[in-house]
């Protein structure tokens, strides 16, 4: 039979030592380590008899002889959550959802049971260590919905959510959050790596086991990563980041990971005092309209997931009173910044070591991919120069380190979606040209940074 054994395990990425150190060997942490109960694997004798008696061992198939059906899914009843999931939520999955404290985690959550409940059969469970049945019902009832047949449970203790979820078999469950959950088979407090860790895989065996699909909800950390350890994203099916600006009322919904759909698809939300509003045209909402035309604003046509949409790029150049000048970005990765002015420098012949260079995407939405880079320098030289680009211009496009303008992923469905919205020029990589071209939409190619830069 297994045994238990002292060890000590790391806060942050889970490694696990014999003994006590200053410093975590794997990721060369200090002071992060934490005494734990594990068990220890079957002895070698245990072994060669074929593991524990009384489990019966798994057996080996051929792949083709698996049928390849088609996945189950529910509706939650939120178009945008449904895309984000890759058209609903699949039954037997685990999906773990961030957020910074306060963004809405457990008000999507709700919302979501409360349109699960009006479809399915099985009533919907919501699991709450954090909040009393009080607060979760004050909730309910400032957004209107009706929780007429959710089924509510306060509890902590992983083995009796579970035998209580058998008795009520719930299609769909809410954990909220994963780092109030213990075990009593380990020692160590709620929310360490070990418990977090042992505490998700018991979920994820019952959630398949009966098919149940499972909501985690997971704290971040001040970095903005899901707490706990980094093994926790592997072990479920989906992973949801909730991200949203304290500033601005729009909330974001993006898939890092997603075995049953697209990666880095986005879901619009609108915060309001009835709860999330879903907002089915987000390209309207990150574009700025000003009253009078101004220099460093350039609209980009994003692309995260299957969803072409409009975002505006602000820069702000100005001279640099401190020994290094500034490099600011909200909304896009600084170090790329970086990597762009020293492009523009060396093959656009303009130089900005000796100025601050502030980069904002409007709304606060975070774009990661690379079509970005050309509106971003052109949003600078806009700046730099004071000069307003051309009303009804979009650019997207890849910037090389030697100066060249690399085509993107999805091109058609960009510029149809700039011409929807009423643009009427596009400065795009040569490659990206649609071969027929569109009828109200005047697309110029270029193939080097210098190209880019003469045609504004």
């Amino acid at each position: 039979m297994a045994r238990k054994k002292t060890a000590y395990a790391c806060q942050k990425c889970g490694a696990l030592t014999p003994k006590w150190l200053g410093q975590c060997p794997e990721c060369e942490a200090w002071n992060c380590l934490q005494e734990t109960t594990i068990e220890e694997t079957p002895s070698k004798y245990e072994t060669r008899l074929g593991g524990y008696a009384g489990i019966e061992q798994p057996g080996v198939c051929l792949l083709n002889a698996v049928a390849a059906s088609r996945e189950s899914r529910t509706t939650t009843g939120i178009k945008e959550l449904d895309r984000v999931l890759g058209g609903g939520l699949v039954n037997g999955s685990v999906v773990l959802i961030g957020g910074d404290p306060g963004i809405g985690k457990s008000t999507l959550l709700l919302q979501t049971l409360a349109g699960i409940s009006q479809t399915e059969i099985h009533s919907p469970l919501y699991v709450t260590g954090e909040e009393s049945p009080q607060q979760v019902s004050l909730r309910a009832h400032r957004l209107g919905l009706d929780v007429s047949r959710i089924k509510l449970l306060t509890e902590t203790q992983v083995e009796r959510i579970l035998g209580i979820a058998s008795r009520e078999t719930p299609k769909v469950m809410v954990i909220d959050s994963i780092q109030t959950i213990y075990t009593e088979a380990l020692q160590s407090a709620p929310g360490s790596v070990a418990q977090v860790r042992e505490s998700a895989a018991l979920l994820v065996r019952f959630a398949k086991r009966h098919n149940v699909a499972v909501f985690l909800v997971g704290h971040v950390t001040k970095e903005g990563s899901i707490a706990g350890p980094r093994v926790l994203e592997h072990m479920v099916d989906t992973v949801l980041y909730f991200e949203g600006d304290s500033g601005t009322s729009f909330r974001i919904i993006r898939a890092i990971k997603n075995r049953f759909g697209a990666v880095n698809e986005l879901g619009v939300f609108n915060m309001t005092g009835q709860g999330l509003e879903e907002v089915s045209n987000p390209s309207g909402i990150f574009i700025s309209h000003h009253e009078e035309e101004v220099s460093g604003s350039v609209i980009m046509v994003s692309h995260e997931g299957s969803r072409p949409m409009l975002v505006e790029v602000q820069a702000l150049v100005n001279e640099s009173h401190a020994p290094a000048a500034r490099r600011v970005t909200l909304g896009l990765d600084p170090n790329r910044l970086a990597m762009l002015l020293a492009v523009l420098h060396r093959h656009g012949g303009v130089a900005t070591y000796d100025l601050d260079v502030f980069i904002n995407v409007v709304g606060g939405v975070r774009v990661t991919e690379t079509g970005s880079d050309l509106a971003v320098l052109m949003a600078v030289l806009s700046s730099l120069r004071n000069k307003i680009l051309p009303e009804g211009l979009v650019v997207f496009g890849e910037v090389g380190l030697a100066g060249e303008i690399r085509p993107v992923p999805s091109s058609l469905e960009r510029l149809r979606e700039a011409s929807k919205h009423g643009f009427k020029q596009a400065i795009v990589p040569k490659s990206n040209v649609p071969k027929d071209g569109l009828a109200d939409l005047e697309v110029v190619p270029v193939s080097r940074l210098v190209e880019a830069l003469r045609a504004v």
